[in-house]
């Protein structure tokens, strides 16, 4: 098992290395290559690391990196108390759940527990990016998404299957506001088919019940 995940790791980072080249080589062409651009890495187009692909960087720097990108994402949205109405209606669908701010918080709590926070993560930073319309600002956060939640480097990698990690790829040719489209939903139908049922029987969310259903304290 593990020489098949070591295999598939290689066959990720030479996909990773052509697509990388292919991005250099195409703004090569349109006059647009940095000076550094031999040593660009994860679709970096600003050359703001300076190690190669080949090179694993260390752990705690890439975990510091990922931490300094994602902070705003971390923030990106407030967390309304839900309502018991609200909460119980979560039970109704999964994309009921995930169009109330409160629900979006509470699973992402869960998800905190079970250690794939990335996969809403990954999901809100996708929303976020359609939202955008701005050229340099849509190519700048798709670099980052990349980075933080594609690159097999990054400590939040999402799991994502070889056909769409390809579409990717080929995205990142053109990068545009839709670039992760078929990879944000492979997520969200990860998260409803895997981690919405056990978030509806959870813990942490029978909890949030009890303490909707509870009266409020009397003055």
């Amino acid at each position: 098992m593990g020489s098949e995940r070591q295999e598939m790791r290689k066959r990720q980072m030479q996909v990773h290395q052509e697509a990388a080249a292919s991005v250099l080589h195409t703004r090569h062409r349109m006059g647009n290559t940095p000076t550094n651009a031999s040593n660009a890495c994860c679709f970096c187009w600003c050359c703001c690391c300076s190690c190669s692909c080949l090179t694993v960087r260390s752990e705690d720097e890439t975990i510091q990196r990922f931490e300094h990108r994602t902070e705003g994402i971390t923030n990106c949205e407030e967390s309304p108390k839900a309502t018991l109405d609200d909460a119980n209606s979560w039970t109704m669908s999964f994309e009921r759940l995930m169009k109330s701010a409160a629900g979006r918080a509470a699973f992402r709590q869960f998800l905190r527990t079970e250690f794939s926070e990335e996969n809403i993560m990954f999901w809100l930073a996708c929303e976020e990016l359609k939202k955008e319309t701005n050229k340099t600002v849509v190519e700048e956060k798709v670099r980052q998404i990349y980075e933080d939640f594609v690159s097999i480097l990054s400590p939040k990698e999402v799991s994502l299957d070889s056909r769409v990690r390809e579409v990717i790829n080929r995205n990142m040719l053109e990068p545009t506001s839709h670039t992760f489209e078929d990879a944000q939903q492979q997520i969200y139908t990860l998260m409803q088919r895997d981690s919405y049922p056990r978030f509806i029987n959870s813990v942490t969310y029978t909890d949030l019940l009890k303490s909707l259903e509870e009266p409020p304290p009397e003055p």
